[in-house]
């Protein structure tokens, strides 16, 4: 180490002594989150910088969530500024994580809107909704709350409509429709547990949907094939192994963040997956897909004790988000150069379908492995070829031409 290295460090040691012991179990803490040395070091030094406004400023250990708070209008403005808030919210997370400071409760959803926690539970046990899905119902209705207010008498049929088409104005029709889906959802529940009079929930007002109006969004067999050659590599074995769950099985993006080991039976070549009302269902397990999990697995999963399959694999190490997997794809369709308008986990799902249907599937078998419960659903894939549409197509009612 050359001399001016062995100043820095000195000066960083003496500058970060007051934080001490806690600093030397820091650095262990966040090995064992896989953070390479090198960040190790530089997460240490921006906590330097912090520690030294921290202590100017007249805070202790005891009152760093206050220093935390009062540094935040220090440290901002580019990335580099922010650079030392960052390694302090790693510092006071470890501390947490130890007891050293107590741990923060945030105020549970029974305690700030006790009617959409027993709305949840209501639709998990009466309806076997998941809560991928209830998450997404509820952005709306905390705003359904906040608009029309908590006691469900004064929800009339005008004040529903308002809403409604007040929360939709900004968005499109995609979104519109999801906004009256959980409208309808909550009142219907407020009408089964006797809080709103029957039938109040057809006040929430319809969107223009013409069934089967629409094409499929897939990509083609060559796009697929470059989709997956851009995820070639000893680094990218997790994000293989992510695609072809989504571009054979046509798993949703949820379903294969979710995904544990013991869902997978390596015997009879299963995956075992709960659909959107927790529905189980069997899947086959290819052998393309069988190596591809078992090599990412063998050489390249991180080592840490949970039974969630697919991990991050940068620190902190943790299970994949249904966000998650999609900017994965999102990343494997930039690396291939696939100029698709769509760029969601879910055009593979439609991929999936595709080519099932191509590969002379029936529209029933591949209902069968999308786990779609209505065959309308399904038959939007006829679609993409004109032979099978004669299964979906109704006989002309009109008379012949003369």
């Amino acid at each position: 180490m050359t001399k001016r290295k062995r100043r820095h460090c000195r000066s960083v040691d003496v500058r970060i002594n007051w934080l001490q012991p806690h600093v030397d179990h820091f650095k262990d803490w966040l090995a064992e989150q896989d953070y390479s040395p090198a960040t190790i070091t530089e997460v240490v030094r921006l906590l330097a910088l912090w520690g030294d406004w921290v202590r100017a400023a007249g805070f202790e250990i005891e009152t760093l969530d206050a220093g935390f708070a009062a540094s935040a209008s220090v440290f901002r403005g580019g990335k580099t500024a922010r650079a030392p808030q960052g390694a302090a919210a790693l510092f006071i997370a470890y501390l947490r994580e130890t007891n050293v400071l107590p741990p923060v409760q945030p105020p549970s959803l029974e305690e700030t809107w006790p009617t959409l926690a027993a709305f949840r539970r209501w639709m998990r046990e009466q309806r076997g909704i998941k809560d991928s899905t209830l998450d997404t119902y509820q952005t709306i209705l905390v705003d359904l709350l906040a608009w029309l207010g908590t006691d469900p008498t004064a929800y009339t049929a005008a004040a529903i409509r308002g809403f409604v088409l007040a929360r939709a104005k900004p968005h499109g029709r995609g979104r519109a429709q999801g906004i009256a889906v959980a409208t309808r959802a909550y009142l219907r529940y407020l009408v089964a547990i006797g809080q709103c009079p029957v039938g109040r929930e057809h006040a929430v007002p319809s969107f223009a949907s013409w069934q089967l109006a629409t094409t499929p969004r897939f990509l083609e067999q060559t796009d697929l094939d470059r989709l997956l050659a851009a995820c070639d590599g000893e680094h990218r074995l997790r994000d293989r192994a992510v695609i072809l769950l989504l571009a054979r099985l046509g798993l949703r993006a949820s379903e294969v963040a979710n995904l544990t080991f013991d869902q997978i039976d390596w015997v009879t070549g299963r995956i075992t997956v709960a659909g959107k009302v927790r529905r189980e269902e069997r899947l086959p397990l290819t052998q393309e897909i069988g190596d591809a999990i078992l090599a990412y697995i063998e050489r390249a999963r991180p080592r840490i004790a949970t039974t969630r399959v697919f991990l991050t694999d940068t620190a902190p190490v943790r299970p994949l988000s249904r966000i998650a997997v999609k900017c994965i794809v999102h990343r494997a369709l930039d690396r291939a150069e696939i100029k698709s308008p769509h760029r969601g986990a879910h055009v593979l799902r439609h991929s999936a379908a595709t080519a099932m249907l191509r590969h002379g599937a029936t529209l029933a078998g591949v209902g069968a492995v999308l786990r779609h419960r209505s065959p309308s659903v399904t038959a939007l894939y006829a679609k993409v070829d004109i032979g099978l549409l004669s299964q979906i197509a109704q006989p002309w009612g009109g008379r012949l031409p003369c």
